[in-house]
């Protein structure tokens, strides 16, 4: 959990400080004030490329000095034991390009990660963890963050490609390694399909060794999904009816049998004609269904397919608690407008239940009134103020 944020540069927050608390942490203002900008620079203290998948150029600030900064102090966690001490991170630019030094001491076991780009190179992230130069997948240990926005309302209507993201966030989760094995994976078959689309003879050996790298990390991608899905799904299958749809989880498409690599080297033909690899876990689905129902979520009206999502973020944040010991980082953008008192209320208590850390947005506070102890944030065009 954060104990503190701080921006610089990002989005349309020149600077801003923030020291949320433990549990609910509330950010309401006007459309456009910046409210979701925050949460998507919490968003990029995880692996991946934030919520909205945006380039790293679009988050400097415009009118800034070019590049910016996300950094936190973190509660101390469960999940690791003998944490060294912090150190100061400050994230602007400069700081971003030279290691500072140590000029003060931290709590026993709180922890700095902070991430950025430099002027001079908008497009190459940079981590850092305890002062230390770190590889985003890194990030994974130190921080789970999971959320919901407007634009996931129709996730399950969507390619299968914004599903398995979903899938693979809800599974780093339980294994931090996922994102390597993912990010190998990934530049494997980027290379194969380079030299795929190379006119003239192929180099078999070269091609052979990179099937034997995704056959590798394949295997790892594949076990740890159906892994994911299998605990999430009993968890979900356990629970009673209530407020928040019950989801049937299925992961369809690809699957491994062990013979990946040899399937990729009978396929080149067929991939070099495509222009594409046809084999793998790239090719995989999650397939959700209503339980109660016995109905594909994709058939399923608007305000189910909502409710099944929110059942399903909850069920995982109670999986990742109940296994890691250390409960997800929850961003939850605009999820109480369209609610009605009874469910806000139910899912305020489920929040509450997980003990973790949970940020919402909202253009007004009377949504979150029945939330209890909050830490309260007003965005107003870039500005950001504590409030009780």
């Amino acid at each position: 959990m954060l104990s503190r944020l701080v921006l610089t540069d990002f989005r349309n927050h020149a600077e801003a400080v923030l020291h949320p608390g433990r549990g609910f942490v509330v950010l309401t203002g006007d459309n456009g004030a910046g409210k979701t900008n925050v949460l998507e620079a919490v968003s990029l203290l995880a692996p991946g490329r934030g919520l909205r998948r945006a380039p790293l150029s679009d988050m400097a600030r415009q009118g800034g000095a070019g590049g910016f900064g996300v950094a936190t102090t973190l509660f101390p966690s469960r999940l690791r034991e003998g944490l060294g001490e912090g150190v100061s991170f400050a994230p602007s630019s400069k700081d971003l390009a030279e290691p500072l030094p140590n000029p003060s001491r931290k709590q026993e076991g709180e922890s700095q990660v902070g991430t950025g780009t430099l002027a001079t190179a908008p497009e190459r992230r940079i981590v850092r963890i305890n002062g230390a130069t770190a590889a985003a997948t890194a990030l994974a240990e130190w921080l789970t963050v999971l959320w919901l926005t407007p634009a996931m309302d129709r996730l399950f209507v969507e390619p299968a490609g914004e599903r398995r993201r979903f899938l693979d966030r809800l599974t780093l989760a339980l294994r931090p390694d996922h994102a390597g094995h993912a990010n190998r994976y990934e530049a494997a078959m980027r290379a194969r399909n380079r030299l795929l689309a190379e006119d003239g003879p192929h180099d078999d050996a070269w091609l052979s060794a990179l099937e034997a790298q995704m056959a590798e990390h394949g295997a790892a991608i594949d076990a740890a999904r159906r892994e994911t899905v299998a605990r999430l799904g009993e968890r979900l299958a356990d629970q009673p009816a209530g407020p928040f749809a019950r989801a049937g989880l299925a992961l369809e498409g690809w699957t491994d049998t062990g013979t990946l690599a040899a399937d990729l080297a009978q396929g080149r033909r067929r991939d070099a004609a495509a222009g594409r690899t046809l084999a793998g876990p790239h090719r995989s689905d999650l397939a959700v269904t209503h339980l109660e129902k016995q109905q594909p979520a994709a058939l399923c009206s608007t305000g189910e397919q909502k409710a099944l999502l929110l059942g399903l973020v909850l069920a995982h944040a109670e999986l990742t608690a109940a296994r890691t010991g250390r409960a997800p980082v929850l961003l939850l953008d605009e999820v109480a407008a369209h609610l009605d008192p009874s469910r806000r209320a139910a899912l305020f208590d489920r929040l509450a239940a997980t003990g973790g850390q949970v940020w919402m947005t909202g253009t007004e506070r009377s949504p979150f009134d029945g939330i209890g102890q909050a830490s309260w944030y007003d965005v107003a065009d870039g500005r950001i103020t504590a409030r009780s």
